[in-house]
């Protein structure tokens, strides 16, 4: 059974800093978001946690390994160097959903994300070292079969990328409602998925419902590992192992 540790990152009052004491440049913010972003995804990958950006002002991660400790060390480093301030939820659980929406709670029950008391919250748990198992955390990459040649090489960029997002949306959905997994396009043609402990054959059954939603192939790879590289870095390989073979699913 899998037990995936969730960290909910929110920017504290950011609606509101964003046009205090009057709307700031558009540009300023974007590179804001994006250096924030970076720092932080950059912080937990060194601890072997993934961190997805979402909406910019709330980033999901996955953070098997990471303390308490650590948790605090970054909303330290964030508070030093930004003109912004970092909340913190944390919840394990066996599905990424579950877990998710626990981490959600525990910010949500310590004030609006908008309320300019709230600031640098901390709650929640982390998984013991001695808890932690091998096969704790599940990832799936998936990639578009041939996006170069359907997409890239064959539209504009701008169509290739409505494409490739409805691919995205769609299994993003069905992975969300019929698997309780947590979905995150992180480029190129890519998505990766969090999930509980799932089968060959929900993952079939995925790829089948996104060719026939919107018409959009997928292959995929899985893996698990005690923590989110290790699990993501075993799906790279596994999904390597689609392109070589033509297969659809490799676990």
């Amino acid at each position: 059974m899998t037990n995936t540790q969730v960290t909910l990152v929110q920017i504290d009052n950011y609606g509101p800093w964003t046009v205090t004491p009057e709307p700031r440049r558009e540009a300023d913010l974007q590179t804001l978001q994006s250096r924030l972003y970076a720092d932080i995804s950059q912080f937990v990958g060194n601890r072997d946690g993934y961190v997805f950006f979402t909406r910019f002002d709330n980033m999901i991660a996955v953070t098997n390994g990471l303390s308490m400790a650590d948790h605090e060390l970054l909303q330290e480093s964030v508070g030093n160097r930004y003109p912004v301030t970092l909340s913190l939820g944390i919840a394990p659980g066996p599905s990424p959903v579950q877990a998710l929406s626990e981490a959600t709670t525990q910010i949500q029950a310590a004030g609006s994300a908008q309320d300019e008391q709230r600031r640098e919250i901390l709650e929640g748990r982390t998984i013991d070292d001695a808890d932690r198992a091998s096969e704790d955390v599940q990832i799936a990459h998936f990639d578009v079969i041939d996006a170069t040649g359907e997409y890239t090489d064959e539209l504009n960029a701008f169509d290739s990328f409505i494409e490739i997002e409805q691919g995205y949306a769609s299994l993003m959905r069905h992975m969300r409602h019929a698997h309780d997994s947590l979905s995150f396009f992180v480029g190129g043609d890519n998505v990766i998925v969090v999930c509980p402990d799932l089968e060959r054959a929900d993952y079939l059954e995925a790829i089948e419902h996104v060719q026939a939603e919107v018409a959009v192939e997928l292959q995929v790879g899985v893996a698990t590992g005690a923590s989110a590289h290790e699990a993501g870095y075993g799906a790279k390989h596994a999904l390597e192992r689609c392109r070589a073979n033509g297969t659809r699913v490799e676990l």
